[in-house]
């Protein structure tokens, strides 16, 4: 019997970081996201909220993005701000592996729920950070969202048609990268510990995640002293790579290399096209892509996708067809990687959430509990520091859980 066979606790105590205690501190997206990988391969993610059940950015608890943020993560209340509750904080600190957060630059110096003051009485610890614009600097202590940062990244200038003004991408990129990002490093930062006995601060932010993934843009730039701009559904720089209208629909078509170049124009019926002077090499193509785009448009277009799909998959060109979300996860290769997932939630029954993209051999991909109610698992949480049922209670009553 492999791992993905095994009872479902024996499956979860296989996976990779069970027996590790995340503290969860986060808020709004970039740090969930973060957390929620922690949480899905083992982790035992305590995520602590303030007292109260209010709508926060990511919607309603019940609600769709709020269910998808915060699976297999128990779930506590506790005021950091009174006495009590910091004390309780230090208590479950003292004997964590990791404490994430995403607060303002200063916010945790003043809650007293910073690295230096976790690292004092637990030095094993590895305490993420995910800013706006970093933790020092002129712009250390700005709050930042995502949109600011595509902004102030680069990626808004270079996104959408030339001539259009500048436009956002469809998903929150930098709160996704830097949740990405920071999940790795605080990874690493544990894989070190085992040797060096002693955790890490790692930090990222919205800015350095929008930086980072401009890639080959910020490289143009650096090395080529090229700034680039919005080239719309076209690659920035290999041609043909863009969108093609067929007789019901558009498709992607992707040949920018020689080869591929060479492909399609046998496959579309103009070998000649390759013969061209002017569209012989990858940097006269891109200088027309216009014409070279309007010369393949006025092919694809009187056959529907499915069959220039099939015709150019058959000769090895890379296209593929535009889908809307619920075309996403109707399509068999999706459905066959499993990126929907069931969710079995005692309230609200069964719901499909987004599947962690990563796999490992051997191991399965599961949500393990639900997304919690909130402080579902504060009495026992406590309890298992050691507080009492009566204290508990006496702290509820003052409203500090």
């Amino acid at each position: 019997m492999n791992d993905a066979q095994l009872p479902e606790a024996d499956a979860h105590a296989a996976l990779p970081l069970a027996g590790i205690t995340v503290i969860d501190l986060t808020l709004a997206r970039a740090g969930p996201i973060c957390v929620r990988h922690l949480a899905d391969w083992g982790a035992n993610v305590i995520r602590i909220e303030p007292p109260g059940d209010g709508e926060g950015v990511t919607g309603k608890r019940d609600g769709f993005d709020f269910q998808n943020l915060h699976r297999n993560k128990r779930a506590i209340q506790l005021d950091l701000k009174s006495p009590e509750g910091h004390a309780a904080f230090m208590k479950l600190a003292a004997t964590a592996d990791v404490v994430v957060e995403n607060m303002r630059a200063e916010v945790k110096h003043r809650l007293k729920v910073s690295y230096d003051d976790v690292n004092a009485i637990n030095p094993r610890i590895v305490y993420g950070s995910i800013s706006g614009f970093g933790q020092t600097g002129p712009y250390g202590k700005r709050a930042g969202v995502d949109q600011i940062a595509q902004g102030m990244g680069g990626l808004m200038s270079i996104t959408g048609e030339p001539g259009r003004g500048p436009m956002r991408v469809g998903i929150p990129i930098d709160d996704l990268t830097a949740g990405n990002l920071l999940a790795m490093g605080i990874s690493m930062a544990l894989f070190q510990r085992h040797s060096t006995g002693r955790g890490r601060w790692v930090q990222t932010s919205l800015l350095e995640a929008q930086v980072f993934m401009l890639d080959f843009q910020a490289a143009r730039w650096l090395i080529s002293g090229e700034v680039a701009k919005q080239a719309g559904n076209d690659h920035p720089t290999g041609i043909p790579t863009g969108v093609f209208p067929t007789s019901d629909g558009h498709i992607n078509i992707a040949a920018s290399s020689g080869r591929l170049w060479e492909r399609l124009c046998e496959t579309a019926g103009h070998p000649e096209w390759h013969q061209k002077p002017e569209w012989k090499t990858q940097a006269d193509r891109s200088k027309d892509r216009v014409a070279i785009n309007a010369a393949i448009g006025e092919v694809t277009k009187h056959k529907p996708s499915a069959y220039w799909i099939d015709v150019f998959e058959s000769a090895g060109i890379p296209c593929g067809p535009i889908y809307n979300i619920d075309q996403v996860f109707a399509d068999p290769q999706v459905q066959h990687l499993g990126m929907a997932t069931p969710m079995h939630h005692p309230r609200l029954g069964t719901e499909m959430v987004v599947a962690n993209p990563v796999q490992m051999s051997g191991l399965p991909r599961a949500v393990y509990t639900p997304t919690a109610d909130a402080g579902q698992h504060t009495d026992e949480v406590l309890g298992g520091l050691g507080y009492s049922k009566e204290e508990i209670d006496a702290m509820r009553a003052k409203g500090i859980v």
